[in-house]
């Protein structure tokens, strides 16, 4: 194994919650509840995600040493191009009933509290999701002397999540500063 170079920039992880973001971004263009209807979520996805952007940001604070994303796959093939230019390591999810709350949550935290632990170059961990179910993990990256980023869209973001991190950037805000025009939202 080579040492780590002394003047080398910490790496990055980053952590999608994809479904949480893309949900956010659907229920701002389609309405409230429009997403978690059958007819909403179990059908083929129009990519709403600008995952570029994101991938940007990230970058800005290091080389990006992991790029995972969890979902269940199977309704997003229309983001297939961006994720693989991205290099993205994809999750696979397949939901155990009607119902996949916390799946993608706790195999997320499983992931990176061991990335953490074992991976000493990264110092910086991105969070892209608005849920306050990781503030536990929060408190672990942070204790670990890690610097903790999250990304999450204003409407569906918990505040207490948000303040848990050391920064953290509304997706509004980063595809107005990359000069990306809003979704239509819904009448």
């Amino acid at each position: 194994m080579n040492p780590p170079l002394r003047d080398a920039k910490p790496s990055v992880a980053l952590y999608w919650d994809f479904e949480n973001l893309h949900a956010s971004l659907s229920e701002a263009r389609l309405g409230e509840g429009s997403y978690g209807k059958p007819d909403g979520r179990f059908r083929t996805q129009e990519p709403l995600i600008e995952v570029q952007a994101i991938v940007e940001l990230a970058a800005s604070f290091g080389p990006i040493a992991i790029n995972r994303a969890y979902c269940n796959w199977q309704f997003f093939g229309r983001y297939r191009d961006v994720l693989l230019q991205n290099a993205m390591e994809l999750i696979q999810l397949f939901p155990p009933g009607a119902s996949t709350k916390n799946g993608a949550d706790i195999r997320l935290c499983l992931d990176a509290a061991d990335d953490i632990a074992r991976h000493t170059h990264i110092g910086t961990v991105v969070i892209v999701s608005g849920d306050s179910d990781f503030m536990p993990l929060a408190q672990k990256i942070r204790a670990g002397g890690r610097t903790l980023v999250g990304i999450g869209t204003r409407a569906s973001t918990n505040r207490h999540w948000a303040r848990s991190c050391n920064t953290f950037r509304y997706y509004e805000d980063l595809m107005e500063a990359a000069g990306v025009a809003a979704p239509p939202a819904a009448d």
